[in-house]
């Protein structure tokens, strides 16, 4: 290939090699295998299959498609799950493919944690490890290399989705349930302006005052509490100074972890209260931590994020 090249010539030849083999690499990368596709609501759910970066591990993730993105660019709602749950449960399960088709938005549903990574402990309980990522970037052996689900979730994912559809990037939001409600609103109020809209159902609102929390922020994070309040919604909110954010948040009153005291509501609105952080919390009567609660009031949230999509 360089026989008979000067010096300056090998040098040019190798540097665009080089690149090109970079260039390729990267674009290996954020390749879609493409797991299944249904028509539905006039667009199309489907799920990919992708290496991640961040992860070190193959994840799967689920996008609905409206029948806006045939011909247009969409706003993104990204919806984190909770505990134990896959990209699954939220597109079988949380009717929101009408709603979204309705409005015009993608919705992009991930898996909980990174899976198949061979960590000794990851499958032995259903609230850590596999299914339980908890969206934080986990710092402790033996989860530190895999478990990154926060840099996943706010960097990674937006790329990929960025790179492979019709989006429109300044227009995102996020919501989740439970331990992807709790992943939701750290989300947002970690990085200020990022997203337009946050809503949630039944999250975790002050996981380092709760069993979950304290369990999963022990063995992800360590034992200095102090690291722990960068996950912590309740304590976000106390120090968040971005552009106003109006959060919505549904609860079932008959959920059996409310009354458990795992998700702890009351704490995040007092301190969203004192700071002037606009919340319309919404006390559901009769109502689980299911989703049959989700579908109840699924095209009330989808409304709430494209008021602020669409703004």
């Amino acid at each position: 290939m360089w026989a008979g090249c000067s010096l300056s010539d090998f040098k040019q030849e190798y540097t665009v090699f080089a690149f090109t083999l970079l260039l390729y690499v990267l674009r290996s990368k954020m390749a879609l295998t493409l797991v299944s596709s249904n028509k539905c609501a006039g667009g199309f759910q489907k799920v990919f299959e992708h290496e991640s970066t961040e992860l070190k591990c193959k994840m799967k993730f689920a996008v609905y498609l409206p029948p806006k993105a045939e011909t247009d660019k969409c706003a993104v709602m990204y919806w984190l799950s909770g505990l134990t749950c896959t990209e699954q449960n939220f597109i079988t399960k949380a009717g929101s493919q009408l709603g979204a088709a309705e409005h015009g938005i993608i919705i992009v549903a991930p898996d909980t944690s990174p899976r198949g990574c061979n960590i000794e402990g990851e499958d032995e309980s259903w609230d850590f490890g596999t299914g339980a990522g908890f969206y934080v970037n986990a710092t402790q052996d033996p989860w530190k290399t895999n478990y990154r689900m926060y840099a996943y979730v706010t960097e990674e994912l937006p790329k990929l989705i960025n790179a492979n559809f019709p989006t429109d990037p300044e227009k995102m939001s996020i919501s989740g349930h439970s331990m992807g409600g709790h992943g939701a609103l750290i989300c947002a109020l970690k990085n200020p302006g990022k997203y337009k809209a946050v809503s949630a159902f039944a999250p975790i609102c002050n996981p380092m005052q709760c069993p979950w929390g304290q369990k999963a922020f022990s063995g992800y994070l360590g034992p200095d509490r102090s690291t722990w309040e960068a996950y912590d919604a309740t304590v976000l909110a106390a120090s968040y100074s971005g552009p106003q954010l109006d959060i919505l948040i549904d609860q079932g009153r008959d959920d059996q972890f409310l009354s458990a005291s795992q998700l702890l509501p009351d704490n995040l609105i007092a301190v969203c209260s004192e700071k002037k952080i606009p919340v319309v919390f919404r006390l559901q009567p009769g109502y689980d931590h299911s989703y049959f609660f989700i579908y109840s009031f699924m095209n009330d949230h989808i409304k709430h994020h494209t008021k602020y999509l669409n703004a």
